[in-house]
C-alpha cells in the first residue's frame, strides 16, 4: 500500500552556515564596530549577545538574511522575549524541528475530516500517510499544503 511520511526537518548544516556568516556581516558593519556582539549555535538553539536590544533587532535581521538565501524556513525559528540589563542584551532562537503532537493531532483531525480514502497515524514527531491509491495520497499532500501549521513541512518517504 502507498504511503508517505510528514515531517519537519531543517537543515542543521544550513543554519550553521548562516549563523557563521552572519557572525562574519556582524564584524564588517560600521554599525557594530566596537560592540560586542555575537552568534552561539548550540545543538538546537541560536543565542545572540549585544549590548542593546537595538544591537539583537539589527541581528536578527541579518540571521534571517542570510537563513533565507540558504533556503531555511523561517517557521521553523522561535524567538525569545530579549533579556535586557543595563550593559547586555541577549535573545535565544529555538529551531523546531520535528511536527509535535498537538500539531500532528490536528493534521491527522484534518485529514479524517476532509473524507479522504487515506489513513494517518501519528509515529514520534512523524504522521505517516498510507492510501490504497497514488492519487489520493496527493490529495492528502495538496490539503496539508492549504493550512498552515505553523512550522515547514516536507513529505518524505514516498513508497509505493
Amino acid at each position: 500500500m502507498p504511503s508517505f511520511d510528514v515531517v519537519s526537518e531543517i537543515d542543521l548544516q544550513e543554519v550553521r552556515n548562516a549563523v557563521d556568516q552572519a557572525k562574519r556581516e556582524i564584524g564588517t558593519r560600521f554599525d557594530f564596530k566596537g560592540v560586542d556582539a555575537d552568534f552561539t549555535l548550540s545543538d538546537n538553539a541560536i543565542l545572540m549577545t549585544g549590548e542593546q536590544e537595538f544591537h539583537l533587532q539589527q541581528m536578527m535581521d541579518i540571521l534571517r538574511q542570510k537563513l533565507v538565501k540558504r533556503k531555511v524556513d523561517l517557521a521553523c525559528l522561535e524567538p525569545a522575549a530579549p533579556i535586557t540589563t543595563l550593559n547586555a542584551a541577549r535573545q535565544e532562537i529555538t529551531l523546531k524541528q520535528g511536527v509535535d503532537t498537538e500539531t500532528a493531532k490536528r493534521m491527522v483531525k484534518a485529514i479524517k475530516a476532509s473524507k479522504l480514502k487515506v489513513q494517518a497515524q501519528i509515529q514520534g514527531d512523524q504522521v505517516r500517510i498510507t492510501g490504497k491509491k497514488r492519487d489520493d495520497l496527493q490529495e492528502a499532500i495538496a490539503h496539508l499544503r492549504e493550512t498552515d501549521w505553523g512550522l515547514p513541512l516536507q513529505f518524505t518517504n514516498f513508497r509505493d
